[in-house]
This record gives structure tokens, sequence and C-alpha cells, in this order.
């Protein structure tokens, strides 16, 4: 029996990459994207499409509301960032985002029998964010393992990070190489109401500054 995994899938290239490099490793892959009240939801559509193309076992939505609390430009009426890239953390920040996904996609895989789970955080190109660290994935890798039955009974979960120290370049062209159609992705974090880019905020110039590079 091949093994199997779960893949948290936003829509954007970096989840994307990591999905087509999973199923490269010959993971059955049960896809995982969230409705967490993100005003791009636009990305979810993209996930679906992905998801299709690149091929999964399953494709779950969950609906968890993270704008009932908000605190982030992108769950909150608060304008996201459109004059360059500040050092510090972002207002873009999403209180515990990459916690409360890992731990639902820990339920998910503890409940389907999976033991792999890949996120596609990234430590290089990224904005700051303290939940795209390798000490954070270390540490929830361990606390998976105390906080599960398969985990205390010898059965453990590996989190997977492949891009965590990847250039969004390298990122890139590692997607392509796999047959990544990135044309089906949205990193913008404010697109406007027909789903365009905005061309300003953090992450499509990250985006753009790449495939530049890539001249792609």
């Amino acid at each position: 029996m091949r093994k199997s995994a779960v893949i948290l899938l936003s829509g954007g290239l970096d989840s994307a990459t990591v999905l087509a490099m999973a199923n490269a490793q010959g993971y059955n892959c049960h896809a995982l994207s969230f409705a967490y009240g993100q005003r791009h939801n636009g990305e979810l559509k993209c996930a679906e499409k992905i998801a299709k193309t690149l091929g999964v076992v399953s494709h779950v939505v969950t609906d968890i509301d993270l704008s009932t609390w908000g605190g982030s430009a992108l769950t909150d009426a608060i304008d996201v960032p459109k004059k360059g890239i500040d050092n510090g953390i972002p207002i873009t920040y999403v209180p515990a985002r990459n916690t409360i996904f890992l731990s639902l996609a820990l339920g998910y895989a503890e409940a389907i029998g999976s033991r792999a789970i890949f996120i596609g955080v990234n430590a290089v190109d990224y904005s700051g964010y303290p939940d795209c660290r390798g000490e954070f994935i270390e540490a929830f890798q361990s606390m998976a393992n105390l906080a599960t039955k398969a985990g205390v009974e010898g059965d453990p979960f590996t989190i997977h990070a492949p891009l965590l120290e990847m250039s969004k370049v390298q990122i890139i062209k590692r997607g392509l190489d796999l047959g990544v159609d990135f044309s089906m992705t949205q990193s913008c974090y404010d697109p406007e109401e027909g789903g365009k880019a905005c061309g300003k905020c953090d992450a499509c110039r990250l985006r753009d500054v790449a495939f530049a590079e890539v001249n792609v």
C-alpha cells in the first residue's frame, strides 16, 4: 500500500508546489483547505483547481471563522499594507493560524490513518511570520506525538515542511519541474472583486520579483 499524507492546500504557489512534491514522493494525498474568514477567499477556488489538476485522493474544505476575533488585515477591517515589505511581524499575520491549521490537520491525519502532514511554510522569503520557522515546526511535531493516541503508542507523526529553507525562486523552479501550472494559484492578500491581484501587497511583491528572476 502507498503511504498517505494530509497536505495543507491554500491555493497559493507554495502549497501547490508542496502537493506536487508529496505526489512525487509517492504519497496518496488528502488535501485540506480552510475557509477561515479570509478576505482573499478566492484562493479556495484555486485550491480546488490545483487539487483536481495535480491529483489527490480527497479534498476537504473546512470552515473555521478566524474573523470572529480578527486581529489581522486578512480577517479584519484593517487595510492590507501596500507600501513595501517592512521588517518585523506585519499586520497580515493571522493570530496562531498555522497552529490552528496544523492542529486540525493532525486530527484529520490521525482519523484517516495518515502519519505525514505537509505544510508549505517558508522561512527565507517570508514576511516575518513566527509560525513559518523551523523551530515552530519542530515544536509542533513534538507536541503532536505527545498529544495523540498514535503518537504515544509508537506510531509517530512527521510534519514535512520541504520549502522551509528554499527561496521563492527555488520554489517556483521546483514547481515548474514537477509540472505545476502556477497560473492556477493565487498569492494576493487583497485581490480585486474579479480576482485580479493587487500587485502591491507583500505577497504580490515577493511573487512578482521571483517570477521576474525566473523569467516566467
